[in-house]
């Protein structure tokens, strides 16, 4: 274990495939140079093109290997991804804020994967907004963030009225007027993130190497602004790497 590189943690599903879940954090972590930590939420059985089910990872079970780790790492950065509740994640926040309060926690708000089997729904708005008052950054896109309050009025009102509490990256991929054109929501200012590219591939798991790319560019000391502005890079060329649903990771 290099003493010269930080730790960045992974709490996301299992994808047996790679393409998504902690696999995928992972393998993004090393690329970036960052020691990858990861706890499983939930095993599926999955491949790249169909979603068969999942068993859920007892709550309890997380929160002790949350405890673990952070008693024996100092870790500078935790992605969290797929989860059963609002309560499930609601605990897993207040544990990792617990044992490191300075410690920066983005959210990839998978609330159903790209076979459209569902993982969360949004049930209580005012349980959301507590959490999100404990996270540094969300990473909804356009449908997911309609999904995550759907009394908003469209996307860009929910990301502002969200950015209120936390960053919220809008990421391009179902933004019809702008395809591939991110925005990310401070409590500040609006930054526009647009593609190198927009002639690129689909790819199972785009939005979790995103997200994984961005806890790994914030372990690393950047800012808010640099750690999207890369993690963009580097997905675009993920995206790029084959024209297969599953992408080859590279720097």
């Amino acid at each position: 274990m290099s003493a010269n590189r930080p730790f960045a943690l992974t709490i996301a599903g299992f994808d047996p495939c790679g393409g998504a879940g902690v696999l995928a954090d992972v393998k993004t972590f090393e690329q970036h140079h960052v020691y990858g930590l990861a706890i499983n939420t939930g095993n599926t059985i999955q491949t790249e093109n169909k979603f068969r089910e999942i068993q859920w990872t007892d709550l309890d079970f997380v929160l002790r290997s949350i405890e673990t780790l952070f008693k024996s790492y100092n870790i500078k950065a935790v992605k969290i991804g797929i989860v059963p509740s609002l309560e499930y994640l609601k605990n897993i926040v207040s544990e990792i804020k617990k044992r490191s309060p300075d410690t920066k926690i983005i959210w990839d708000t998978v609330l159903k994967s790209s076979t459209e089997f569902s993982f969360l729904n949004i049930e209580n708005q005012l349980v959301l907004i507590e959490i999100l008052k404990e996270i540094d950054l969300i990473t909804p896109n356009y449908n997911e963030i309609l999904k995550l309050n759907p009394f908003g009025n469209s996307a860009e009102e929910i990301a502002l009225a969200f950015a209120e509490n936390c960053s919220v990256l809008l990421k391009g991929g179902h933004n019809t007027k702008e395809p591939g054109t991110d925005y990310l929501y401070t409590k500040n200012e609006k930054l526009q993130l647009q593609p190198n590219s927009k002639a690129v591939f689909e790819k199972h798991g785009s939005g979790c190497v995103l997200s994984s790319a961005i806890t790994a560019n914030m372990a690393l000391g950047q800012d808010l602004n640099s750690s999207c502005k890369n993690a963009k890079k580097y997905v675009e060329n993920y995206l790029n790497s084959n024209s297969s649903l599953i992408g080859y990771h590279h720097v």
